[in-house]
């Protein structure tokens, strides 16, 4: 990985590497948003819980949102690590029968929001 982003840093210049790092922060974690909320309002209409587990599953995206727009290194690192934690979450729901699409899907976008942001 380190190989790669010095032959990026080379071949495009370290502000483009910087520009396109920022855009795959953005565009995971919106996505990762996206599967967040309508995976807890699928688990909702099914009368399965009530709306919390959807702000708890968001909550800390929202809380590394300074982070990610003021453009702090610190703040990327620790979106990175805490991106393991829905890779772990969406592992788990792949396991479940029926969720398999679901599960894979939050696991793809959660190493790309891991990756971006490291």
């Amino acid at each position: 990985m380190r190989q790669w982003l010095d032959r990026m840093a080379t071949r495009h210049g370290l502000d483009q590497a910087a520009l396109l790092a920022r855009r795959g922060v953005w565009g995971s974690m919106g996505a990762l948003a996206v599967l967040q909320i309508l995976g807890g309002w699928q688990m909702h209409a099914s009368g399965q819980v009530a709306l919390m587990p959807i702000v708890v599953r968001l909550l800390p995206l929202v809380l590394f949102l300074p982070s990610v727009v003021t453009k702090r290194p610190r703040g990327h690192v620790m979106l990175a690590f805490v991106s393991l934690l829905y890779i772990l979450q969406g592992l788990m729901i792949a396991q479940v029968p029926g969720r398999l699409v679901w599960g894979v899907l939050e696991t793809l976008a959660a190493l790309a929001l891991f990756v971006s942001a490291a």
